[in-house]
């Protein structure tokens, strides 16, 4: 019945028979409506239709319904998209509500995400794209509620774990061409991703290097006003400390996504976050603000900090 290996899961559930249930895929199918909507336009990859989502789209069956316009999110004027409380960040509004960024490079997707074009009064079109809380911290962060990320347009900002470049490309969209990424990956795989994010983007800087030493690229960067750090490393407070040190002016501000288990997988949630926070203030960075990150990320917390704030007048 189809492709060997396909069959068994989800097999017939998506209602399409033949390959192993169209929209099976993992026994996805029923949700979404069988019609290949599955997650976010896989199934039976994507039915002929709004195959754009990969897997971008918010799981299950966005942009499955409709298909309309480009893959899923209706384009044109239907779309209303309003600015967010945090400047560079947006919401579309329609038949569902999605984060967005303006991309800075039309007509290109980074990593198989949605795009949704606006036509403006004069007849020029903005292009933005979906950013999906389930693929990056920061998004999630900005969902949850985050007071402040301290990452707008013009921001200089020094990314540490940027693996393939999913969320540097939209903190990209946000800084815009008047900001800046250093984006620092260890892993060789990721790096070459990143690479390719960053030859589209001009404002993005590729590091590939581990961050526990960043006196290796202290040539490549110059002072920053925010550090975002997702490295899920036991010494991932240390990491950040150093590279505060190094390339964070003072009054910056971190944006650290601590994933408990990564540190201890022993100790409850709660208190691994609570001992990451006193690291940090050993380190001079003061916590503003702690954040689950659930639904989007189990065990996952954000805190944001300012680095040596000005000594409080008595």
């Amino acid at each position: 019945m189809g492709r060997p290996g396909f069959s068994p899961r989800g097999g017939g559930r998506g209602g399409f028979g033949g390959r192993g249930g169209g929209g099976g895929r993992g026994g996805f199918g029923g949700r979404g409506g069988g019609r290949g909507g599955g997650r976010g336009g896989f199934g039976d990859r994507g039915g002929g239709r709004g195959r754009g989502g990969g897997r971008g789209g918010g799981r299950g069956g966005r942009g499955g319904g409709r298909g309309g316009g480009r893959g899923g999110f209706g384009a044109g004027k239907k779309t209303v998209v309003e600015p967010h409380r945090h400047a560079g960040v947006f919401i579309s509004r329609g038949k569902e509500d999605v984060l967005v960024t303006k991309n800075m490079v039309s007509g290109e997707s980074v990593y198989g995400e949605k795009r949704i074009s606006v036509d403006l009064d004069d007849g020029s079109k903005l292009e933005y794209r979906a950013w999906n809380p389930f693929r990056s911290k920061l998004a999630a962060a900005i969902l949850g509620g985050v007071e402040q990320i301290h990452i707008k347009p013009g921001s200089k900002v020094l990314y540490l774990g940027a693996a393939s470049g999913t969320t540097v490309s939209h903190v990209s969209d946000i800084v815009g061409p008047e900001g800046v990424v250093y984006a620092v990956e260890f892993s060789h795989r990721s790096g070459r991703d990143l690479i390719n994010v960053a030859k589209k983007r001009t404002n993005v800087i590729p590091i590939i290097e581990d961050a526990r030493h960043p006196h290796k690229y202290r040539m490549l960067v110059g002072m920053v006003d925010t550090i975002f750090a997702d490295v899920a490393q036991p010494d991932q407070a240390r990491i950040v400390a150093i590279n505060a040190h190094h390339f964070l002016k003072n009054e910056g501000h971190i944006v650290i996504s601590i994933k408990a288990n990564c540190i201890d997988s022993t100790a409850k949630p709660e208190a691994v976050f609570a001992g990451e926070c006193n690291k940090l203030k050993a380190e001079k960075i003061k916590p503003q603000e702690q954040l689950t990150l659930e639904p989007y990320e189990r065990d996952h917390a954000v805190v944001v900090g300012v680095y040596r704030p000005p000594p409080k007048n008595k």
